[in-house]
């Protein structure tokens, strides 16, 4: 049974390229997920809004993160590496969203604990399919765990 804050916590992007955010927003949306859609340019405002930023936060834990892995300041990574070593924040679902089709970097990514890792598509239309699979599958089909705080 899919719990019912799946639909209200947010999707959170880790992602430095501001058109990749805004078309995945807008697939998001073409697919109707209406959960909050949140991005961070980097590694370091990642960890940052999931630890509640400088004031401490409180806010609900992200449902599921996309992450890119090259991003500036700190790359998805040395992020992935950090969010898989917390006790706390390990069980957030990370779907690795990468360029990259390196088998170094899905084989890095999985040893360090991604649970999926899917390669960008290039067409807006690729996109909003990718969407309706991501939506089908982490919002639909499997368990998540309940809703945190930070």
């Amino acid at each position: 049974m899919v719990k019912p804050d799946t639909f209200t916590r947010p999707i959170l992007m880790a992602d430095d390229d501001e058109d990749d955010c805004l078309m995945t927003k807008r697939a998001l949306e073409r697919n109707k997920v209406g959960n909050p859609f949140i991005t961070v340019p980097d590694g370091e405002a990642l960890l940052e809004f999931i630890q509640g930023g400088n004031g401490g936060g409180g806010h609900a834990l992200p449902v599921v993160i996309l992450l890119d892995l090259n991003m500036p300041r700190m790359d998805g990574r040395e992020a992935l590496r950090r969010l898989k070593s917390d006790k706390r924040l390990r069980r957030i679902p990370v779907v690795v969203f990468s360029t990259s089709q390196s088998e170094e970097d899905i084989q890095f990514c999985y040893e360090t604990g991604a649970n999926s890792y899917i390669a960008k598509v290039f067409s807006f239309e690729e996109l909003v399919k990718l969407i309706n699979t991501f939506k089908s599958y982490w919002l639909g089909t499997v368990e998540l765990p309940a809703n945190g705080r930070t």
